[in-house]
């Protein structure tokens, strides 16, 4: 007999679905129809078999539930129960319990279809629902021909890379487009033969991470992915089934994806490896914390959204099932302690060349089409934007109104705030003259409801808010909306949503320029709220303050002021300032810890940090940055930085954009400023065999003429722009220091050519880092330079360094180094006698020589002792000279 024919057990799942249903249906009936029941029941089927009219005689309806479910089994007694109702002249109960039946458990093996059979019906069921998508400006259009292909890069290649160590190895895995084949590597599995069961597509709003998870559903059912691997692929929208009210199991939600109620879900269910479940927006879920947060275990448990989608994400809920799980890359930590070994793949945009595709696409007219791509291509920053696919939507949309009005882009946009506010303004301008007022007022209205959605961590808005607000049918509510219809218990369900939840943050943020000047800024709801709630660790509020701030320079306030006809108070803008310089910085910078004493155990300490890189914590300190960055208003920065001296960013993996963040912020920053980089990563993943590749072979020429030829051939590092900005004429870093980082040769020469030309860069440490010999050669190179500015130089490192003797000649150049610090470094003796041959030179303007920390053999000591009777002004800190107490190892109290 097959498995699915067999009696359940009491104690399974579906018996208990099964006992649940009947009694219900039992309890509806009239006492007439309950005796009427009984008596039917006793000649039930042919073949003889019924339940002894003594256990039936007295029954009520929880006892005849028991009954049936015991004596038939779940499935049958269902039918059974069905059948004999209708006998009993129950026919509207009959008909609600076979609904019920295939809403939570789905047709019975009497008249299921085989799982062969239904796979194709799926196929093709999903292959019609998903052929079309619609656009933000609800136009429908064909999957097929708007997916414009995406830049996709996994981020298991600097994993993979750090293990083949720096040997041959493979060429690392960059960003492809993402075609089929990209698609199927994402669930390919190891050389072991290891697959893996969780894969997160993560990226910034707008990114394309839902178009492209559609695009995987819909590849699917066409036979294009993952044939071997997966029978059914289900879509499961995140923020949709969390504010759908009411309790819904997993075969609920599978059900609502079949093109019928008579799907075989129970088969499905008994092969969980063949299913693919696409969660998108998964960092929408809450937080871990509370009862609400229990995952669920059971496939047929009616419970909430949040327990059942985190049911999936933890493996609590059908654990070798495949998931597919999009999510924000702005908060990692949101997911943190949700999945299990997940492999990451970052989505990364459109590529030049895409964008061009895009454009077309959109346009349809090869005339338009082209017009218009010259003219974003000549404006360098808006091209760079439109990376992101729904930036480059807002462009095209744009763009296309004002060619059909003859007109042309006329403000130069650097900033995602400014193109989002681009669309606002076209939507007003686009409107008579007569309408413009109610329009102005209408979308004042749009942003009030956007604000309390974002604040409340709802996306969705009934039909009667917008009815409420007098926008239902209203021009804003057919630009910034999107319509749903969802069957619902009696009627349809019509709700709204914005056209891409980061427009909903973007005109929440809109809507505190757009208070009147009499709101108090900490009134509930207020920009005090928004500001505070921001400050708490993974807050959903981290884009709105983005945008925020980039509604708060001079020229976007004017923008707004212009468009909407009436004056922006400058009070929010100073709110933003002082949160900044107060409550924006809510904890001490990092200190570096660890002194000279542990610098044996520096490279497993990094070995370590390095494994925990996978679970780091969103750096709020660089969040911060971003929010400056989004202004553009150099002096609002420098104004914003004056009560932040000192700039820590600790254990954070540099993406470029991370990097063009912190350039900029860099360059406006104020005198006496401070930045500290520790345990960062420094590195793009895709560049890390090229880095160690041409780093051994610097390694190799041990400081000749080839190695300085291949210095000037290594490709700009990632940190190039960070050091172009500290060159910057307005640039007043005067402290940098690099710790526990690997610095690769390329960091070390871009930093060796600041170093040439920072105008006030008088400070420079580097503790604890990973360094080439050939990397401290360059940065010897850069300090002993006539115009370098650095008077104090730190430098710890761990284990021989052959490299050092590049700074003892530095010593001879440099007119303007006064202090260095070699505290922890193994010094053989040659390398001190050297030193101690250079300090004597009258050339040599070194007035504090630190050797915390230090082995010296007696004769190093002897030299030492030596120097200081020639030149009694300089200070060689050492506990074995005489009258200079040991300084304290932990150089941390120096900062």
């Amino acid at each position: 007999m097959d498995q699915s024919d067999a009696p359940c057990s009491s104690a399974g799942p579906r018996f208990a679905v099964a006992r649940e249903l009947l009694q219900a249906a039992l309890e509806d009936l009239s006492q007439e129809q309950l005796k009427r029941f009984r008596h039917k029941l006793r000649d039930v089927g042919s073949d003889g078999r019924g339940i002894p009219w003594g256990r039936l005689e007295r029954a009520d309806a929880m006892d005849l539930a028991e009954q049936l479910a015991q004596f038939y089994g779940p499935e049958p007694a269902l039918e059974v129960a069905r059948k004999t109702l209708k006998r009993a002249d129950a026919r509207d109960v009959a008909a609600q319990l076979q609904e019920q039946r295939l809403r939570r458990l789905g047709l019975g093996p009497v008249a299921q279809v085989s799982v062969s059979e239904y796979k194709k019906k799926y196929r093709e069921h999903v292959l019609r629902r998903h052929a079309r998508v619609k656009e933000r400006n609800a136009r429908s259009v064909k999957i097929t021909k708007r997916f414009t292909k995406l830049l996709i890069a996994p981020e298991s290649a600097a994993a993979l890379e750090e293990a083949l160590g720096p040997a041959e190895e493979p060429e690392p895995q960059r960003a492809r487009r993402s075609d089929t084949h990209t698609f199927n590597r994402l669930f390919r599995g190891d050389e072991g033969g290891r697959r893996p069961l969780t894969v997160v597509l993560q990226g910034p709003a707008g990114i394309g991470k839902t178009m492209a998870a559609k695009k995987i559903l819909y590849d699917w059912a066409a036979g294009k992915l993952y044939q071997a691997q997966v029978d059914f692929a289900f879509f499961l929208p995140c923020g949709e089934l969390l504010e759908r009210p009411g309790a819904r199991s997993l075969t609920d939600l599978i059900l609502d994806q079949c093109p019928d109620r008579g799907a075989p879900v129970q088969q499905m269910l008994a092969q969980p490896e063949r299913l693919l479940f696409i969660l998108d927006g998964a960092d929408e879920l809450p937080a871990l914390g509370g009862p609400e947060a229990a995952p669920c275990t059971d496939p047929f448990e009616a419970a909430s959204g949040a327990r059942v989608l985190g049911g999936l994400l933890n493996k609590a809920l059908l654990p070798s099932a495949l998931l597919l799980v999009t999510t924000r890359a702005a908060d990692p930590g949101r997911l943190q302690g949700r999945l299990c070994s997940p492999q990451c793949a970052e989505v990364r945009g459109f590529s030049d060349k895409d964008k061009k595709k895009y454009f077309y696409k959109f346009f349809g007219n090869e005339r338009r089409a082209e017009r218009a791509y010259r003219f974003v291509k000549e404006n360098e920053t808006l091209f760079a934007l439109c990376f992101v696919p729904f930036v480059c939507w807002i462009v095209c949309t744009v763009l296309h109104q004002q060619l059909e009005l003859g007109r042309d882009l006329s403000r130069t946009s650097k900033t995602t705030t400014s193109v989002y506010l681009l669309f606002v303004a076209s939507v007003l301008s686009s409107a008579p003259a007569a309408d413009r007022p109610r329009v102005q007022g209408d979308l004042r209205k749009l942003c009030r409801l956007a604000r309390e959605g974002v604040l409340e961590c709802r996306a969705q808005f009934a039909e009667e808010e917008l009815e409420q607000l007098e926008l239902r049918d209203s021009k804003v509510q057919t630009q910034f909306f999107s319509k749903k219809e969802q069957p619902g218990v009696l009627e349809t369900e019509v709700t709204y949503q914005f056209l891409d939840h980061s427009f909903q943050e973007f005109l929440a943020a809109l809507s505190y320029l757009l208070e009147d000047e009499g709101v108090s800024g900490t009134s509930a709801g207020g920009v005090g709220t928004l500001l505070r709630g921001d400050a708490q660790p993974h807050s959903h509020l981290v884009l709105t303050t983005r945008f925020l701030f980039g509604l708060l320079s001079a020229e976007r306030m004017g923008d707004i002021q212009r468009h909407f006809g009436c004056g922006v108070s400058e009070r929010v803008k100073q709110e933003a300032l002082r949160w900044v310089q107060g409550q924006g910085c809510p904890g001490a910078a990092p200190e570096v810890t660890e002194g000279a004493k542990g610098l044996e155990d520096t490279e497993e300490r990094e070995e370590e940090e390095e494994e925990e890189e996978e679970g780091e914590e969103p750096n709020y300190s660089l969040e911060l940055l971003y929010c400056l960055y989004e202004t553009q208003e150099d002096a609002f920065v420098r104004q914003a930085l004056s009560r932040l001296p000192v700039l820590a960013l600790q254990r954070v993996r540099f993406s470029r954009m991370d990097v063009a963040v912190l350039s900029y912020c860099v360059r406006c920053c104020p005198p006496g400023q401070a930045l500290r980089l520790i345990s960062c990563r420094l590195v793009a993943a895709q560049e890390k065999k090229k880095k160690k590749s041409l780093g051994k072979r610097l390694q190799a020429s041990l400081g000749g003429s080839s190695s300085r030829a291949s210095a000037k051939q290594l490709p700009p590092s990632l940190l190039h722009p960070l050091f172009q900005a500290m060159t910057d004429p307005l640039c007043h870093l005067s402290s940098l220091t690099l710790s526990h980082c690997k610095l690769p040769d390329a960091v070390c020469r871009d930093l060796s050519e600041a170093l040439r030309a920072a105008p006030t860069l008088t400070e420079l440490s580097l503790l604890h880092n990973r360094l080439s010999e050939a990397g401290l050669r360059m940065l010897s190179e850069g300090l002993a330079w006539r115009q370098c500015q650095v008077q104090t130089f730190r430098v710890q490192l761990s284990g021989p360094q052959r490299g050092l003797q590049y700074l003892v000649p530095m010593l001879r150049e440099s007119p303007t180094l006064t202090t260095l610090d070699l505290s922890g470094c193994q010094l053989p003796a040659p390398i001190v006698t050297y030193l101690c041959a250079v300090l004597q030179l009258p050339g040599c303007s070194l007035q504090t020589l630190s050797l915390a920390s230090v082995e010296l053999s007696e004769q190093s000591l002897q030299e030492l002792r030596a120097v200081k009777r020639a030149k009694p002004d300089l200070v060689i800190a050492h506990p074995a000279l005489d009258g200079h107490p040991e300084p304290p190892k932990d150089l941390s109290s120096i900062f």
